[in-house]
């Protein structure tokens, strides 16, 4: 692993701090106690990530399944504790057992496996069969998920304001997408270059579930998170690359905070530079181009963009411009100047992103 063009090394959650800051503000002990844990959990999560980049992640041996291009699959339970991984309750063709979040997990990895070979011919996260590891039911009323850079993480979150976080298939295929990121384009988790890393999780995390559902473009929700929010919470998810700015608007959250053009970028010095915030920029440009070509959006915008995030010339300190740049110039060699070029070129006109 590398150090990400030297800032912090990557430990990436679905629910940002500046989300949790505002939750743990609430007046109401019994939201406020779950975020405030939850930052404290994450904070000492991120020194373990960092720590495991220094003195690198443990070697994985080359197995028969990991050979054969076939997922394999273990789902531990950490029992409300802290400790990772846990213990093993379910491995590779192992029938569904009673805990239905174990067999979410178990599924969401499944799904995202699936996508990355069938679609994009891709062996797992790291494209040669990594084998992939989630623990469920960590410590208590924890409210995140995360990739630790070797594996998934999983709360139960608090039951107030976040429910189960293998509730939403899009979720777990964000976070597995991060490590694609990883052992690809290494995007630089700051800026503009950690929106994009953000917010190429969120649109694999999407086609993700698109491709599990069989959604075209049209029949998709283009929504983050769906189903994760509880019944108290005024909003239906956590971000919407249709609509960028409109997932929730609650007295405890606060409001969608993303922008849908470069008219409304935020700058800040919080969430790494708002890498959760101008995410949804780039995912609507994305939005834009799948639904412009609409059919089965996996298929054309999703190969432009997995073509940029693995061909090689995408660096770790890329800035919008810069990608959409490239996947302009992917479109024009995969699909020559026709209708996918002109929608993928159109797209990051609406959005305010210039190209080169």
């Amino acid at each position: 692993m590398t150090t990400n063009g030297g800032f912090e090394p990557v430990f990436c959650t679905i629910i940002p701090p500046h989300v949790l800051d505002k939750v743990a503000q609430a007046d109401d002990p019994v939201l406020a106690g779950p975020a405030r844990r939850t930052l404290e959990r994450d904070a000492f999560q991120r020194t373990h990530r960092r720590m495991t980049t220094v003195l690198g992640a443990p070697a994985v041996a080359l197995s028969a399944a990991m050979a054969e291009e076939k997922a394999l699959r273990s789902i531990y339970d950490a029992e409300h504790r802290q400790n990772l991984p846990g213990t093993l309750v379910r491995s590779e063709g192992s029938d569904p057992g009673q805990d239905a979040t174990v067999n979410r997990a178990y599924a969401g990895l499944g799904a995202t496996f699936d996508l990355f070979l069938q679609v994009y011919g891709r062996n797992s996260i790291n494209g040669e069969g990594l084998p992939l590891d989630a623990t469920v039911h960590f410590d208590e009323d924890y409210n995140n998920a995360f990739w630790n850079g070797e594996q998934m993480v999983f709360g139960d979150g608090d039951g107030e304001i976040f429910l189960d976080f293998t509730l939403p298939i899009d979720v777990i295929g964000h976070e597995l997408t991060h490590g694609v990121t990883q052992y690809t384009a290494n995007l630089t988790y700051f800026g503009q270059p950690g929106a994009l890393n953000e917010s190429m999780s969120d649109v694999f995390g999407s086609l993700i579930k698109q491709y599990a559902l069989g959604q075209s473009a049209d029949q998709a929700d283009w929504l983050i998170g769906a189903g994760l929010l509880a019944p108290r919470v005024t909003g239906v998810a956590l971000r919407s690359m249709k609509a960028p700015g409109t997932a929730y608007d609650d007295d405890v959250l606060g409001k969608d905070p993303q922008p849908a053009t470069m008219d409304d970028f935020v700058r800040t010095g919080r969430d790494n530079g708002g890498v959760h915030i101008n995410s949804g920029i780039p995912n609507h440009a994305f939005y834009l181009a799948a639904t412009t070509l609409g059919g089965n959006a996996w298929e054309k915008a999703g190969q432009v963009w997995y073509d940029v995030l693995t061909g090689g010339e995408l660096h770790e300190q890329a800035s919008f411009t810069d990608f959409a740049t490239l996947t302009v110039a992917a479109a024009k060699t995969r699909f020559t100047e026709g209708e996918e070029f002109q929608a993928v070129l159109k797209a990051w006109e609406q959005v305010g992103v210039p190209t080169r």
